[in-house]
């Protein structure tokens, strides 16, 4: 994973915030992270969703049954840096709840069909919905 990671990472710099493969046609940004246990940092390329005042990501971890680690990292150190484009913004990790959470999720499946076929093998798992609003 950390080989296909840094391929999109490379991508993504290199092209201005746009990549191919399985993002191709999907906005993506980088989020920089540090580990909630090895206090190690690392950078994650994921899709996201424009929304008021941030940015919407989705721990779906390819409908993986548990949340992926990068979630507890954003949890445990909230102030952080993401890549949008060619803009470093400094964020503020939130997680969406209730009808806002719902209402965002709805809307990255229906745009975003991979999104629903991630849930439906989630087994039962609610996908959480993390907003990097700008800090």
């Amino acid at each position: 994973m950390n080989e296909m990671n840094q391929k999109i990472i490379d991508e993504f710099r290199s092209n201005g915030g746009v990549v191919g493969g399985p993002f191709e046609g999907m906005p993506v940004l980088l989020f920089h992270h540090v580990g909630a246990k090895s206090g190690q940092e690392r950078v994650n390329p994921v899709a996201y969703r424009k929304v008021d005042g941030g940015w919407a990501v989705f721990a779906s971890f390819a409908g993986a049954p548990n949340n992926p680690a990068w979630y507890y990292n954003l949890l445990a150190h909230p102030e952080t840096t993401i890549e949008v484009g060619t803009d470093t913004v400094k964020v503020t990790t939130r997680e969406a709840t209730g009808a806002e959470r719902d209402a965002i999720w709805e809307a990255q499946k229906r745009d975003a069909p991979t999104f629903a076929d991630y849930e439906g093998k989630a087994a039962g798992r609610t996908i959480p919905v993390l907003i990097f609003e700008p800090a």
